[in-house]
């Protein structure tokens, strides 16, 4: 396929350029700041005419091949790194021109990065139930996780307009790098160390598995899927961890000695998803 993906330059942005390019795809990296070359197209994507000119493939007046797919995943990454409005209106105004642009210009497969805030986070009330899954209608407690709820909605009106449509959320964990694992073991000091997110997190190369798999379905209309890891970030036991953070919250199954409290279910059984990295191997 031929992709263009948002956010090239950022942690998850770039694993996933390379580990799509090495399956074989050409990959463009549209992003706000980068290195020129061919692999590369500067884009502000709050202004919808750069990224319909971007998305339609002219440049320096010559017309490229057309994108077949769209991964998006530019954005103000995070709660409190910018006010509360520019985060809101950077991500939303950035989303929603991706949309409509592909939509304009035929572009069906589009695989964006959702966010497991959308659970929640950080849990300031207590989550339904554990293991957690996407059964539950979104929690946003941040401007931020805000406009990720506000995409997905987006995201199924897009596809309910256009039945041909395929958007998928992939609502990622904690991204991490190998080099982040070092701190891993300092977690364990205190459970509430990692609440916030039930221990979560998610190895950025499986992250770029999981857009490997999204964009390789076959499946129109829009789903939503929890990507972390196979494990927690503690050496505590999901049992200790649930009953010192979690007493009052229902266990629907049985948790397993460290499996992710973020449940990959679905992910594992639409996508063919299988996490491959954890931090136990690096610690």
């Amino acid at each position: 396929m031929r992709i263009a993906l948002t956010g090239g330059t950022g942690k998850l942005g770039r694993t996933a350029v390379r580990v799509l390019r090495e399956a074989g795809h050409d990959v463009i990296s549209l992003d706000i700041t980068g290195t020129r070359g061919p692999g590369f197209l500067q884009v502000d994507l709050t202004d919808y005419g750069q990224v319909i000119d971007a998305l339609a493939g002219v440049r320096d007046g010559a017309t490229t091949q057309p994108y077949d797919a769209i991964v998006h995943l530019a954005a103000i990454p995070a709660p409190g790194i910018r006010s509360d409005v520019a985060t809101f209106e950077n991500n939303i105004s950035s989303t929603y021109h991706v949309f409509q642009a592909a939509r304009t210009l035929g572009i069906r497969n589009i695989v964006y990065a959702s966010s497991e805030t959308v659970l929640g986070l950080p849990f300031l009330q207590d989550p339904p139930y554990l293991p957690i899954d996407e059964e539950y209608a979104g929690r946003p407690e941040s401007a931020y996780s805000l406009v990720k709820h506000l995409e997905e909605t987006m995201a199924r009106e897009f596809t309910r307009w256009d039945p041909t449509l395929k958007i998928f959320g992939l609502r990622f964990s904690n991204v991490m790098d190998p080099d982040d694992y070092a701190a891993f073991p300092g977690y364990d000091v205190d459970p509430k160390n990692r609440r916030w997110n039930a221990w979560g997190y998610i190895d950025a190369r499986d992250g770029a598995q999981a857009i490997l798999k999204a964009l390789e379905s076959d499946a129109t209309g829009f789903e939503a899927f929890i990507i972390a890891a196979a494990d927690t970030v503690s050496d505590r036991s999901n049992a200790e961890l649930a009953a010192a953070e979690f007493p009052d919250v229902r266990v629907n199954r049985d948790l397993g000695e460290h499996d992710t409290m973020l449940s990959i279910d679905k992910a594992r059984r639409l996508l063919g998803y299988a996490p491959q990295h954890s931090w136990r191997e690096h610690v």
